[in-house]
Order: structure tokens, then sequence, then C-alpha cells
């Protein structure tokens, strides 16, 4: 039988912009030992650890965890793009599942370079070829971030096909600001304007400068256990793990010539379906959703991949503010990846740490009245996307 997973410890730092934070190993040293203390266990109870970056020297990995304690535990260095920190998470949670440990760190962290993201090695095949290959047939190149002509794509083409005006897209990035602007963990915590975002210089139609996420350095941890740990310490009622799934790229990304497949539309509409189908409740059963908006394209593609509204029903959830407090599910309370930034391989357990905290209502001023479930969407091209359902009694 599969055991029940509970994440008894979260902790992350306040994220912050390249050049202006501390090296990984000590950004990590604080958000694990912050997981530890939530946690209320030393170090020494943590059986294994999975330890998520992207940017960085093989074992970085052991290096930050070694900045917990020394105490000869296996260390895993994961790299799965920007879903890198909830991918930690989902081995974490295998491990405590199936029986292998009962006490396992997850953990995650970044130090970015300023600027938009690049390939380190160009001496052999990008691992994002065949995406390329898609967007070169679908609507070519030009000098904008490759990221940004991605997601953008994927947004002009849903635009195309549904009529949807520019403006709502830049309604997300004003939901964003107003909402991490209650978030001291926020990079980004001052209000903007609609005419404010839409202003802002064009990046990609039809994205403006402040609907793309800023590259950010920063950590985050969480600290899983089974049941049988939890009683043991004294433990009650923790948040714990209803159902989770990781998905990977579909044909379809690939052979339908759509951007917004290529952009892992339908990987994320799988772990849903995964997710909701292991839990047995559906969408409508959500309090608060923490999910991947790289750019504002992609969070409105991902309320419908979700089921949060029908498809072609974005632009109507998002005007009439059904993705926000008072609506139907607050969507990235936080302030998303968008306003808070997007250390890749700290983005997963970010989410999860603010997730955690929207459960035991302890989220101060951006807490959501009455959170008992939540999901979260983490999302990598090249691909991966893991999606993972919590809950508290």
């Amino acid at each position: 039988m599969k055991r029940r997973v509970n994440v008894i410890g979260v902790g992350m730092t306040r994220f912050a912009k390249p050049g202006s934070s501390p090296d990984y190993h000590e950004m990590a040293r604080e958000a694990g030992q912050l997981a530890l203390n939530d946690a209320g266990i030393p170090y020494a109870d943590v059986e294994q650890a999975f330890a998520g970056y992207v940017y960085g020297d093989s074992t970085c990995g052991q290096r930050a965890v070694y900045e917990l304690g020394l105490s000869g535990i296996p260390v895993v260095n994961v790299n799965n793009n920007c879903s890198t920190g909830s991918t930690a998470l989902f081995l974490a949670r295998q491990a405590i599942e199936g029986g292998l440990a009962e006490c396992v760190l997850a953990l995650g962290f970044e130090k970015m370079e300023r600027g938009a993201l690049g390939s380190k090695f160009n001496d052999r095949e990008n691992p994002m070829g065949q995406h390329a290959q898609v967007m070169l047939d679908a609507q070519g190149f030009n000098s904008a971030p490759p990221a940004a002509q991605m997601f953008g794509g994927a947004g002009r083409e849903y635009r195309w096909r549904y009529g949807t005006r520019r403006e709502t897209f830049g309604k997300i990035a004003e939901k964003a600001r107003r909402h991490a602007s209650k978030n001291p963990y926020a990079l980004f915590g001052q209000v903007l304007s609609l005419e404010e975002i839409m202003a802002s210089e064009e990046v990609f139609d039809p994205l403006t400068r402040f609907q793309c996420c800023p590259p950010t350095c920063g950590a985050g941890a969480a600290i899983l256990c089974s049941d049988e740990f939890a009683a043991r310490h004294g433990i009650s009622n923790p948040v714990y793990i209803a159902a989770q799934a990781m998905t990977t790229d579909f044909a379809s990304s690939f052979n339908e010539q759509s951007m917004i497949k290529m952009v892992g539309y339908d990987m994320t509409q799988a772990a849903a379906h995964s997710v909701y189908e292991a839990a047995g409740i559906g969408p409508e059963d959500l309090d608060v959703v923490e999910l991947h908006d790289c750019f504002t394209a992609n969070e409105l593609l991902t309320y419908e991949a979700l089921g949060l509204c029908p498809e072609g029903g974005a632009e109507q959830f998002i005007w009439d503010e059904d993705n926000t407090y008072g609506g139907k599910v607050v969507t990235n309370p936080s302030g998303g990846l968008l306003s808070k930034g997007h250390p890749l391989g700290a983005t997963g357990l970010a989410q999860c740490t603010e997730l955690v905290w929207q459960l035991r209502g302890t989220a101060d001023a951006r807490q959501v009245d009455n959170a008992r479930v939540a999901l979260q969407h983490n999302l990598g091209l090249g691909g991966a996307c893991v999606v993972t359902l919590y809950r508290r009694d």
C-alpha cells in the first residue's frame, strides 16, 4: 500500500535580482534551516535529500546540503529546467510513499545571471531543438528572447483563435502585482495599473515587459515525512500531498504545429486530469492555486489546461476576476513568477511553501479564507510538468 506523504516543514528566502543575492549554498542553507525549524526536527532526522538547480556545476546539491550537516545521507542532484524544484519534491514524495525513507528533504536553489536565458553548451544537440523547430515552422524567429517568442507565440495563437484582447493578458500581470504587494518574499511588490503594464515596451506580441518573469536568485525547501514519523514527533493534522503527477511531452507537442501544444498545454492537462482522478475531486473543489506564470500568456493557457475555466473561457474568467480574492479560485496569491520571481531550481518549492502556508492559515495579508484544498502547477520546457494537490483536514 502507498503511504500518505506529509509536508511538515517549509522555508524560502526572499527572492533577489541577479548580482544582489548571497551565493547559492548560503541561500540553500537559509531555506533548508527554515524548513527544519518549521518542522521542529534536527537535520540528523533527514534520511535522503533531493537538491534541484539548473545553472551550476555538478554536485552543487551536495555543497548546498552540506551547509545543513554532514551525515553521509544520499544527496541526488536534480535538473528539469523550470520544473526542477517540483521534480525534487516529486522524487522526495516517491521515497516516502514507497516506504524507502521516513523523512526526506527537497531543496531547490538558483543563482542566476542577468538577462534572458541562454544555452551553455553549443557544441551538441540542443534539448529544445524539437520545440524550436515547431516555432520555426509556425512563426519563424526574431530577436526577442527565445522563451518570450515561444510563450508569446502561444498567446498570439490563442488570441487569433478566440479574438482575445491584448489587455486581457495585461490584466493577469495587474493581478500578480496586486497580490505580490502583500508578500514580503516577492521581488516586485510595487502595484502597477493595467495602463502602466500595457505601456511598457513590447517584448513579443502580446507580451509587454511587465508580462514577463524576471531572472531571479533564491532558494526554497520542504521536509516530507510519513504518518508514522509525524506521530512520533507529535505533529498533528499536517498538510499532506493528496495526489501528484509528472508528465513529459506528447507527440502533440511537435506534430500539430501548435505553439500552444509546444509550450506544454497537453502536459499540463494530462497531469491535472491524473491528479483530480487520484484525489477524487475536480477543479471546482480548489480553493487556491499556484501555477507557472512565467509569462501572462502561460497563466491564461493554464487556466484552461487545469480546468479552472472552459476552453475559450479564459478572457471572461479574467475580466470577471474569478482568478483572485472573491472569485472562484485565488490564483498565485504569492504574486507568482511574474512578481515573486523565478529562480528556476527554487520555484517549485517556493510554490509548495506558499500553499502550505495557505492551508495552515498563516499567509497573513494574502490569506485565502478557509483554504483546505490547494493545487500547484510547475512547468519546464524540454519538457516536464508537475502538478501537486495538497490538502489539510
